[in-house]
């Protein structure tokens, strides 16, 4: 969920220590390493991001309509894992959407804070957290903007932007980062401890929607499944994807995105959802060919993680 705007409320913090006002955020103009046409679009207005949109679109939905964000979606665990939080850590949800990320992270003993700019999403993080009975750490929701982050420099050891990427044009995602990079802890010399670390979760990996995905919908095709698949991949299972992802990315883009904006990038890998279908040993043995060979994975693969570090 995207958290991006032109201009958004100021944040109203329920914990302590209150974020401060960040420093003069780069400009579009000061940052762009992409196409100056790219500048021109405006954000994606969060009128778009209403509460059916989170509760029946966003990856995890039926986990949280369950539960309440008790329990998190296979995917969402997958990249949580990956950011290993751990208790006295701070650390920043950037595009909180429904809030369950914020209230694992409180769970675990980090002060969480969460920040979108669709006030759908702040309410329902709010609600979501507010019924975390066994969180150890701080937390706080706020609506903001991923451009201008209302925090100090050097203050988070985590910095999470889960299913985020995808929804902010090119400029914004350059600004967002550099953003993302000054709220990291800086790495300190004396104790040799690292920076502070950025985790990425983004879907669909753009490589499948465009070489992969054709050749998968002409297999379909001839199996007879083909109405199922669209000729737009961005309309298979949840069109509103069509409107609302404007920016997908492969590995090879997400990493040169976290390079420009002046990370360690530490990895950089891509995954799939399990399958789970019962197929002929034919299909079983293209599948594990194409999604676990190069360089046939790097196309087939859907999901694209990355972990960067402030230098």
């Amino acid at each position: 969920m995207p958290s991006s705007s032109p201009a958004c409320a100021s944040p109203n913090f329920n914990c302590s220590p209150p974020p401060s006002p960040a420093a003069s955020a780069p400009t579009p103009t000061q940052t762009l390493t992409y196409n100056p046409a790219m500048a021109n679009r405006p954000s994606l207005p969060p009128s778009l991001y209403t509460e059916e949109y989170f509760r029946t679109a966003c990856e995890g939905f039926d986990e949280f309509n369950e539960t309440q964000g008790e329990r998190l979606s296979r995917r969402l665990t997958a990249a949580f894992e990956v950011a290993a939080v751990s208790p006295g850590m701070t650390v920043l949800d950037v595009g909180c959407g429904r809030g369950e990320i914020v209230r694992h992270c409180a769970r675990l003993g980090a002060d969480a804070y969460g920040i979108d700019y669709a006030p759908v999403a702040v309410s329902m993080s709010q609600k979501a957290v507010s019924h975390e009975t066994q969180a150890m750490g701080k937390t706080g929701v706020a609506q903001a903007d991923a451009k201008v982050l209302p925090f100090p420099s050097d203050y988070f050891d985590r910095v999470l932007m889960f299913d985020v990427v995808e929804h902010l044009y090119p400029w914004e995602l350059h600004t967002a980062m550099i953003e993302v990079k000054r709220v990291l802890r800086s790495p300190d010399p004396v104790s040799g401890k690292p920076g502070g670390l950025f985790v990425i979760h983004t879907a669909p990996n753009v490589w499948y929607d465009r070489y992969a995905y054709p050749f998968v919908r002409l297999a379909r095709t001839l199996m007879g499944e083909g109405k199922k698949y669209p000729a737009n991949p961005r309309l298979l299972n949840v069109a509103v994807n069509a409107d609302v992802h404007v920016n997908e990315q492969s590995g090879l883009s997400l990493w040169r995105a976290c390079r420009a904006a002046g990370f360690a990038v530490k990895k950089v890998w891509l995954d799939s959802p399990p399958q789970n279908r019962s197929e002929n040993r034919m299909l079983a043995a293209a599948r594990v060919a194409l999604f676990e060979w190069p360089p046939f994975r790097w196309f087939f693969e859907r999901e694209v993680f990355a972990v960067a570090e402030k230098p």
